[in-house]
């Protein structure tokens, strides 16, 4: 979820909304901010599309999803370690389980790599 509001947050919001604008201008404040993100996600949806469609078929089944971290992390990295229902928690179990190390234990090092 984009944001995380509460009820008391969102009243929080609405005071402060009547209080700058008064109750007089706020039903027109409020339709103003509801065409721009009308407006908004309009002209995100046609950015999407004029990207798929300029990827071409072979990118039909392509995912623009799968490009924000989080989603990549999963697919990518934690897929291998049990899944893609696994917490990101388990990320750093899965990069600190190297072959031929003890749990503690760390990778020799090498002055040539650095």
């Amino acid at each position: 979820m984009l944001f995380d509001l509460s009820i008391g947050k969102l009243l929080v919001l609405a005071i402060i909304a009547v209080v700058i604008f008064g109750p007089d201008q706020l039903p027109k404040v409020a339709a103003q901010a509801g065409r721009a993100l009308r407006e908004l996600r309009r002209l995100a949806d046609g950015a999407r599309n004029d990207l798929q469609e300029g990827l071409g078929p072979e990118f039909s089944d392509f995912d623009l999803a799968d490009l924000h971290p989080r989603n990549f992390v999963r697919k990518h990295l934690l897929d291998g370690a049990g899944g893609s229902t696994a917490e990101p928690e388990s990320l750093a179990t899965v990069a600190g389980t190297a072959p031929g190390l003890a749990p503690g234990e760390s990778p020799p090092y090498d002055p040539e790599a650095t």
